[in-house]
C-alpha cells in the first residue's frame, strides 16, 4: 500500500456494552482498497457464520487491525460508557501502523491522538466501522463460548452474557461468577440477597 501514514483511517467500534458478564472488546481496522471486502455490515445484522467467514477475510485482507478489552473490573470501576471508550483507546493505540483519522462508530469519541469523528450507526455506513464491529463481535463471542465451560449453567454459550431471563435466572440460582459485573443492576441485586 502506498498511502501516506496520514491518510490511513481507521475503522472503530466496540462490543459488549449491555451484557451483564465478560468484556467489553473493541476493534480497530484499516481496510486496505486494493483488497475490498464484499458484504460488510452491522455485525449484529449478519448470521455468526457469516460474521465468521468475514472475521477471518477482514484479518487476512486488513491493511492492519487490532482488538483490545476492558474486563467486567475495569467496567466496574470506570463504568461501561468509559471502559468502552477505554477499549477503542487501546485498539487504535495498538494498530501496527497509526492511522491519520479515525471513524468512531457511535456519539462519542475516545481520547486519541489523532483526529477522529463520531458517527452514529456507523456501523451501516462505513465499511472499516463494520468491519472493526464484525471482528470485534466475533472475538467476544467465541470467548463467552469458552467461558459457558468454565462457568457451566449461565447459558453464556448462546446468551454471550446479555441479560436473558435465562441468565438471569442462573444468576438467582447459581450466584454471581468472577466474571460478572458488579455494577449492573440486576447483578448488584443479587449480591445484596446474598449479603442479607
Amino acid at each position: 500500500m502506498t498511502l501516506i501514514a496520514d491518510q490511513l483511517v481507521a475503522g472503530v467500534d466496540e462490543v459488549g456494552r449491555g451484557p451483564l458478564a465478560g468484556p467489553v472488546m473493541a476493534a480497530a481496522v484499516i481496510l486496505d482498497p486494493a483488497r475490498p471486502i464484499e458484504g460488510l455490515a452491522d455485525s449484529k445484522k449478519l448470521s455468526a457464520k457469516k460474521r465468521e467467514l468475514l472475521a477471518a477475510e477482514i484479518r487476512n485482507k486488513a491493511f492492519c487491525w487490532s482488538i483490545a478489552r476492558c474486563e467486567p473490573q475495569d467496567i466496574d470501576r470506570l463504568n461501561i460508557l468509559q471502559a468502552s471508550l477505554l477499549a477503542m483507546k487501546k485498539a487504535v493505540e495498538t494498530l501496527s501502523v497509526k492511522p491519520g483519522h479515525c471513524l468512531i462508530d457511535g456519539n462519542k469519541l475516545p481520547d486519541l491522538s489523532c483526529s477522529a469523528e463520531a458517527i452514529v450507526k456507523g456501523d451501516l455506513t462505513e465499511p472499516a466501522i463494520s468491519a472493526a464491529s464484525i471482528i470485534a463481535k466475533v472475538a467476544r463471542d467465541l470467548e463467552m463460548i469458552e467461558m459457558d465451560a468454565l462457568y457451566p449453567g449461565y447459558g453464556f454459550a448462546q446468551n454471550k452474557g446479555y441479560p436473558t431471563q435465562a441468565h438471569r435466572k442462573a444468576i438467582q440460582l447459581l450466584g454471581v461468577t468472577r466474571i460478572h459485573r458488579r455494577s449492573f443492576a440486576p447483578v448488584q441485586t443479587q449480591l445484596k440477597l446474598t449479603r442479607s
